[in-house]
């Protein structure tokens, strides 16, 4: 089978609907869209694109897992190395690093990382039917000052090594930049 040099576009509300309301423009892939820009992905040797990340997320390993019809692996793929792929597939810039060194970026359009990482992220909080077990705990005591991307992402981080986290927010609504600063 020949790979698309095209990535798949991301379905867009049309602009007399966008221009009525504040949902987001760009709607995320289908599964089939999904699994039809995985379809691309090299699985190179090498790895470009994981060292193009800046937090390391195994790239060919959850897009592997796309392909086999996982998506909860491939969740838990990438939330090995990011506490909010649901935000990094929408505004991390995928384009200035993991897709600028994607390797069938040499003679095609690189495979569309970060709409991938969006798709998964969206899925598995559209689909899980479990909490995540919550660890043991070592019985201290951690507080977060501000509850931004870096806040909620170092809360999450020691919560899953056990620790008991208070996040505190001088703004009405928690989620900093992600909330007064993202459209």
């Amino acid at each position: 089978m020949a790979i698309d040099p095209k990535k798949h576009e991301m379905p867009t509300q049309d602009p007399s609907v966008r221009a009525h309301n504040f949902d987001e423009v760009a709607l995320g892939y289908t599964y089939e869209m999904a699994k039809a820009e995985a379809a691309r992905c090299l699985n190179c040797k090498n790895q470009p694109c994981v060292n193009g990340c800046p937090v390391n997320v195994h790239i060919p390993d959850f897009i592997a897992k796309i392909k086999a019809d996982d998506m909860e692996g491939a969740y838990q793929e990438i939330s090995k190395s990011s506490s909010l792929p649901a935000v990094c597939g929408r505004v991390c810039p995928q384009e200035n690093q993991c897709e600028k060194v994607c390797t069938l970026g040499i003679k095609f359009e690189p495979v569309g990382i970060g709409r991938l990482e969006r798709f998964v992220a969206d899925y598995h909080n559209e689909n899980a039917k479990e909490l995540p077990a919550a660890p043991e705990t070592n019985g201290h005591k951690v507080a977060i000052v501000g509850s931004g991307p870096s806040g909620l992402a170092c809360a999450g981080d020691l919560a899953k090594k056990g620790y008991k986290v208070t996040v505190y927010e001088a703004l009405h609504t928690a989620g900093g930049v992600l909330v007064y600063g993202i459209p």
